[in-house]
C-alpha cells in the first residue's frame, strides 16, 4: 500500500541509534549534550506544547519538573536530526486535584505543572495524536510505550525478583537469575472485510453510542496474520473469509500493540454475533461509509481520527488501497 506509512505513528525515519544503548559513556555524553531534551510522561500522558499544532514538551535534563522522576536514568529514544532525545516517567508528581476521568478510555482533562509554562500540559495521547508531526508522533508513541512497559514489568517473570533497567531503558535484567527482559509488543490484526460494495463493521459494548469500527483481535501463538484474520472474523460474526492480504501497520501504544491492517474477502454474508466478543456487527456500503466519514450517517458516527481503522476506511472509500 503506497500510503501505508502516512497513518498516525506510521514512522518518520527516526534514528533510534540502537548501537549506543549499551555504551554508558556515550549515554552520559548524549545526556550532557546542549541539544539533549527529555520528554516527561505523567501517568501515561505526555507533556505537550502548543495549540493547533503540538510538539512534545521537551525539557532540558536539569529542569525542576523532572525531579519527581524515580532515581533511574531516562530512557534513550534516539537522535532527532542528531539531537539526543530521552523520556522519563514523572508519575510521582501529585497535582492539587485529580479528575474523575483519569484513566478513562479518553480522558479530556489536562494537568499543568507549576514549574512549566502555561501552554505546557500533560494530555491524553488519543486526544492530541493527530495534531503532532510524524516525528513528534513517533517519539511520543515510543516514549509512552516503553515507559508503560517498565511500569508493568518491574519484576523478573522467571524468579520474581525486582529487575533493573539496562541498555538505556531498552532492557531489564534480573540481578538474581540473570534473565534478560525486553519491551513487549502485542500483534493485533485489524481487518477491512469486504463483500462486493460493502464492508463489515462491529462495536464493543463499552463504546460510545453509534461508534463502529473494523473488527480486530490479538494474534495467538503459532498463528499467521492470515489465520488470525479468518479466526477473529468468524469468532465474532460467523462470517467466513477467503483471501487475505496485508495493507499497513500502526504502532498503538495503548498500551503496547502493533496493529496489522489487513484486507479480506468475505465468502459469506450472514452475521451471527458472539455477544461475548462484540455487541453488534453490520454491513455498510461504500456510500454509507462515505456518509459516516463526513459525520452525516444516521447509523454510525465518524471514526476516531488517528486510528488505523478510520485510515483504512478512508483509503477504501477513495479506492487507494493499492
Amino acid at each position: 500500500m503506497k500510503l501505508a506509512e502516512t497513518v498516525t505513528f506510521g514512522g518518520s525515519g527516526l534514528d533510534r541509534a540502537g548501537h549506543l544503548r549499551g555504551d554508558s559513556g556515550a549515554q552520559a555524553r548524549l545526556l550532557a549534550d546542549p541539544e539533549a531534551r527529555v520528554l516527561p510522561i505523567w501517568r501515561g500522558k505526555p507533556l505537550v506544547t502548543g495549540e493547533a499544532e503540538l510538539t512534545g514538551g521537551w525539557l532540558r535534563p536539569s529542569h525542576p519538573a523532572l525531579l519527581p522522576a524515580p532515581d533511574v536514568p531516562p530512557v534513550f529514544l534516539g537522535l532527532d536530526e542528531g539531537r539526543p532525545r530521552f523520556t522519563v516517567d514523572v508519575s510521582a508528581w501529585n497535582p492539587e486535584s485529580l479528575p474523575d476521568s483519569l484513566g478513562a478510555f479518553l480522558d479530556p482533562s489536562e494537568q499543568r505543572h507549576p514549574d512549566l509554562d502555561e501552554d505546557q500540559r500533560f494530555v491524553e495521547l488519543r486526544a492530541c495524536m493527530t495534531r503532532l508531526s510524524p516525528r513528534e508522533a513517533e517519539l511520543i508513541a515510543t516514549a509512552k510505550a516503553v515507559l508503560g512497559w517498565h511500569q508493568s514489568h518491574g519484576f523478573c517473570s522467571a524468579c520474581g525478583v525486582a529487575s533493573e533497567m539496562t541498555m538505556a531503558g531498552w532492557q531489564r535484567d534480573c540481578p538474581a537469575c540473570g534473565t534478560h527482559h525486553f519491551p513487549r509488543t502485542d500483534p493485533v490484526v485489524i481487518m477491512l472485510i469486504t463483500h462486493g460494495n460493502s464492508v463489515l463493521l462491529g462495536r464493543s459494548p463499552n463504546w460510545p453510542e453509534g461508534m463502529y469500527s473494523l473488527l480486530a483481535g490479538f494474534v495467538e501463538p503459532g498463528e499467521t496474520l492470515e489465520a488470525a484474520v479468518r479466526r477473529e472474523v468468524f469468532e465474532e460474526t460467523a462470517v467466513k473469509v477467503g483471501s487475505v492480504g496485508y495493507l499497513a501497520s500502526q504502532p498503538w501504544p495503548f498500551p503496547a500493540s502493533l496493529m496489522f491492517g489487513c484486507r479480506g474477502e468475505a465468502l459469506t454474508r450472514e452475521i451471527k454475533v458472539d455477544p461475548s466478543e462484540i455487541e453488534d456487527a453490520m454491513w455498510m456500503t461504500r456510500e454509507e461509509v462515505m456518509q459516516a466519514l463526513a459525520g452525516e450517517s444516521p447509523r454510525m458516527r465518524a471514526p476516531r481520527a488517528g486510528a488505523i481503522a478510520g485510515f483504512l476506511l478512508t483509503m477504501w472509500v477513495a479506492d487507494r488501497l493499492e
